[in-house]
């Protein structure tokens, strides 16, 4: 059974997740803020979280950064505000997913079982570890070395970096990678992938090489 950790300070949004993510089989933890939700990730795992953005004591944002450096969970977060810039930060910091409030729990329902497909399935033992110069890839341990520094990627960084490396070579359009790093149903567009691209880049430093721009179509990777 995948738990799921909520997270709101509103006690009906609580409420209605829960109702609605009890109903699809999950077990289903509480918090009602980012600092309780923090601790409760350094005491178990979970297998997903439903993160609000405005909270008191410690916002969505700062807690989901938090969460980051003791686990790799996937994150969707919440927030009342749809502004681009908000999304793209939320993806920047590791989120996974992005959902507007008032929101239908539905979608919200439909997303989650997409994340914890994908994630269910990235977790599949790989025995796959592969070296490119002075750039090491360990797709089994979820690792990336850089000249023997190990960099700390958002999980979203992984994933995509897994996949253009296991299709080394082979021209990507924008949408094949959200279909296949995202999920065939993710809400999102081409801008999502030109982002966590830039995001890649940066974390690859002088290896940013291997990752080819393809003009009007994708990229490639290209050692």
């Amino acid at each position: 059974m995948a738990t799921i950790l909520v997270v709101d300070d509103e006690k009906n949004i609580r409420n209605v997740v829960k109702e609605y993510a009890e109903f699809e089989g999950y077990e289903v933890f509480e918090a009602e803020d980012g600092m309780e939700a923090v601790e409760m990730c350094r005491r178990q795992n979970f297998d997903l979280i439903v993160m609000d953005i405005m909270m008191p004591r410690l916002d969505g944002f700062s807690a989901c950064k938090e969460i980051n450096k003791i686990r790799q969970t996937p994150v969707i977060m919440l927030s009342a505000r749809g502004e681009e810039y908000d999304k793209l930060f939320g993806f920047e910091i590791g989120a996974e997913d992005y959902v507007v409030k008032p929101f239908s729990p539905k979608e919200l329902m439909a997303r989650i079982k997409i994340l914890l497909k994908r994630n269910s399935a990235q977790n599949t033992p790989n025995e796959t570890r592969m070296t490119f110069e002075g750039l090491c890839i360990d797709i089994a341990g979820r690792e990336v070395y850089v000249n023997g520094e190990r960099v700390s990627m958002t999980p979203k960084e992984y994933d995509l970096l897994f996949f253009l490396v296991q299709n080394k070579g082979i021209a990507l359009s924008r949408e094949k990678l959200l279909e296949k790093v995202w999920g065939f149903d993710f809400f999102g567009d081409d801008r999502t992938v030109d982002t966590h691209i830039k995001m890649l880049r940066n974390s690859l430093g002088e290896y940013r090489k291997f990752i080819i721009t393809l003009r009007g179509m994708g990229y490639k990777f290209e050692s």
